[in-house]
């Protein structure tokens, strides 16, 4: 009985309090304001579309130095890594043991002439006295074979005073081509072989130089297609003068403009690619044979496209979408095709127009239908001297 009129106490005092609450002023709830988020429209402008490939730069010519003749390395010209022209001296070996071979060669060739001058006045004296009955025909022949005999030790003389000469200008060895040089191999006083197994050094021409890079067959049928036009249906790769732009490790963008001037003649079964090579000028020696390279290669002629920041763009289940700001300060939810990246701006085919207010950063604070804080700012990644009338033009 005391435990009821407990409970019949406490609930009568529940009823009071409600009433108490309900007829009083309900307390304020605060407002949250709307999220600010930066915005900008889209940029106009000519690009290229183009495809990117991994490469490596090569040197047209490549030299390896070699002694022609043996003996001792009596001097060195150069220095390591210098850049020389062809002609210039680059080793000596000791050529005391040459020019004496060429200097016994040349006594030979003397003997061998007064041989031969002698074999001619007897068989010039052989005849006069084979026509006056004088001296047996058999007598005149043998003067014949002799005279035969001196010219062709004349002529052996000859070749090996050639030889000679030959032995004592190969000891000293010229660059053989415009290029770079790496380190000696072969230091002072070091014996080297004749049998060419001893690098002395290696040379590498520098100017221009080659880039190598693989191509689906694909990709190589569209260039040779776009860039035909206007010239015969037989014209090589060469003919096309098809464009591109290299850039190195650490290097921003493509600086380096060149062409593509060879196409190998049999695609890779295996992978379905075919090996390209272009021709870059390098007059200031930044390319070096062996280097990593991006290339470039323009698929389309200029066009004008629509461009926003990749921070510009959502993925949701595998579609790209961007949020757009309408006048009411609404963010609306917009999906869109993209096209290729342009200097780290994104190309939209399709979405959007160029008067949209397209959200550039903090797209994780907005929400379909959500009502936000527009601020119009630059298209963030927008290169330098890029304008944007409606940007401009535009107030908040």
């Amino acid at each position: 009985m005391i435990r009821t009129n407990s409970l019949l106490r406490f609930a009568g005092f529940l009823t009071l309090a409600a009433g108490t609450w309900g007829c009083g002023s309900q307390l304020p709830v605060a407002e949250t304001s709307p999220p600010a988020v930066s915005v900008s429209h889209p940029l106009f402008r000519e690009v290229v579309d183009y495809d990117d490939y991994e490469g490596r730069i090569a040197a047209p010519e490549i030299v390896e130095v070699r002694a022609r003749v043996r003996g001792h390395l009596t001097k060195v010209n150069f220095q390591d890594g210098q850049l020389i022209k062809k002609g210039d001296p680059m080793f000596e070996i000791d050529a005391r043991p040459y020019q004496a071979s060429l200097d016994a060669a040349q006594a030979k060739q003397a003997a061998a002439e007064a041989a031969l001058e002698l074999a001619k006045k007897e068989y010039n004296r052989s005849a006069s006295l084979a026509r006056t009955g004088a001296s047996s025909r058999e007598e005149l022949e043998v003067w014949m074979a002799k005279q035969s005999v001196a010219a062709a030790d004349r002529q052996k003389a000859l070749a090996d005073v050639e030889q000679a000469r030959l032995d004592l200008d190969f000891t000293k060895i010229a660059a053989p081509i415009d290029g770079k040089a790496s380190r000696t191999q072969v230091t002072e006083g070091n014996l080297v072989n004749s049998t060419g197994e001893t690098v002395l050094t290696t040379i590498t021409s520098v100017d221009p130089m080659y880039v190598y890079f693989d191509v689906d067959e694909r990709a190589l049928l569209r260039y040779r297609e776009q860039f035909r036009k206007g010239k015969p249906a037989t014209a090589s790769v060469k003919d096309l003068k098809i464009p591109m732009t290299v850039g190195l490790e650490g290097e921003k963008g493509f600086p380096h403009a060149g062409v593509i001037d060879f196409g190998d003649n049999r695609v890779n079964p295996s992978t379905g690619t075919i090996q390209i090579r272009g021709v870059l000028p390098n007059p200031d020696r930044i390319l070096d044979a062996g280097m990593r390279a991006r290339v470039r290669v323009p698929v389309s002629d200029p066009n004008k496209s629509l461009m926003v920041t990749e921070r510009a763009i959502g993925t949701d289940q595998g579609r790209k979408f961007v949020y757009i700001v309408n006048n009411e300060n609404v963010a609306e939810r917009r999906d869109v095709d993209l096209g290729r990246l342009s200097d780290g701006l994104q190309v939209i085919q399709g979405g959007v127009k160029p008067e949209d207010w397209v959200v550039v950063n903090g797209i994780q604070r907005v929400r379909d239908g959500a009502k936000v804080e527009r601020r119009p700012v630059p298209m963030p990644g927008a290169p330098a001297g890029t304008t944007n009338p409606k940007t401009e033009n535009s107030g908040r």
